[in-house]
């Protein structure tokens, strides 16, 4: 029976991979600092430790009790647009912390790392991105992402790591933590709806996303570990239809059942199309119907409802405030 390890169990992605690994036969262990998780989000049958990953003390004890297969490592603050305020908080959690999990994967002779990269390593290059485009990050949480694939491909070339990178992009659901202001538009829009208070849109709302269903993603990462053809292979995953910013909120609001009001704030610093090309992930893991936008905000909807609106909190380590939007200042 596989031993896994997952790095961010008690988030929205962690938790729904703590299943999907728990119901292939894994037997679990999901860490996580509930920074932005939920630890009633975890599934009861895993093994689940609070504590960071720049905890090295704590890696390795977990690394040597464990003896640990495969890691799945999602944990990070995947703030693109305020990773340019935040950038010594970013680099800690999101590079120094993957790289002490690599470091132990490394003198542990773990199998597998799996890592949960970014559409954000391309930068604004021209859609639809594909994996073997140079890529050219223009905020520092795309720079950390790729420089730890980087890593990666280094650890595997001198010391035999096996790896599977995964470059999600724009990813939605249940356990979404609807209520972080400055991530996840459609746990965003939602939560505004639910109080009551116009939705807020970055510039004219034009952007393009594929905003993909985390039903449609989960299950390819949580199996890859035994596709030996995925070993040292970087994917792109996700949904394959792009909307615009503004499309979205009017589908959000069709979901939830409520008429809302579009903020128009500001723009952000932020590539305008960007959406990916999957046909090496479909080739490699296989091709299935993608649920529609429609579909998945529906079920999103039904569990935000019950969970209720979240109180959204100001992040408290802004290292720079020039040119920082209005939106996010401390009120």
């Amino acid at each position: 029976m596989a031993v896994s390890l997952v790095t961010g169990g008690a988030g929205f992605m962690g938790a729904h991979l703590v299943k999907e690994l728990l119901a292939m036969g894994h037997t679990v262990v999901a860490l996580d600092d509930l920074s932005g998780g939920f630890a009633d989000q975890v599934d009861p049958r895993a093994t689940f430790v609070q504590g960071s990953i720049n905890d090295y003390a704590l890696i390795e004890a977990l690394f040597e009790k464990h003896h640990f297969d495969h890691v799945y490592h999602l944990a990070a603050y995947a703030a693109e647009g305020l990773s340019h305020f935040i950038r010594h908080f970013n680099y800690q959690n999101n590079l120094i912390g993957s790289i002490n999990l690599i470091n132990a994967s490394v003198r542990h002779k773990v199998k597998c790392f799996v890592f949960t990269s970014s559409i954000a390593v391309y930068g604004s290059l021209k859609p639809p991105m594909i994996e073997d485009m140079h890529p050219v990050p223009e905020d520092p949480y795309g720079v950390a992402k790729l420089a730890v694939e980087m890593d990666l491909h280094a650890a595997r070339h001198m010391f035999g790591l096996n790896y599977v990178v995964f470059r999600p992009h724009n990813v939605y659901g249940e356990f979404q933590n609807i209520g972080d202001r400055y991530r996840n538009v459609v746990g965003i829009f939602m939560n505004q709806l639910m109080q009551g208070i116009p939705l807020s849109v970055f510039g004219d709302g034009e952007q393009q996303r594929a905003f993909s269903y985390i039903g449609d993603i989960v299950p390819i990462m949580a199996r890859c570990v035994d596709v030996n053809e995925a070993y040292g292979q970087v994917f792109n995953i996700g949904a394959d239809q792009p909307y615009t910013v503004k499309q979205l909120a009017t589908a959000v609001m069709k979901a939830m059942g409520v008429s809302g009001k579009l903020n128009h704030v500001e723009s952000r610093n932020e590539a305008v199309n960007a959406w990916s090309d999957h046909s090496k992930a479909h080739r490699v893991f296989g091709s299935a119907p993608g649920t529609s936008l429609e579909e998945g905000l529906q079920r999103m909807a039904e569990w935000a409802k019950k969970t209720g609106a979240r109180e959204s909190k100001e992040f408290g380590h802004i290292e720079i405030t020039e040119k920082l939007p209005s939106f996010w200042a401390k009120k």
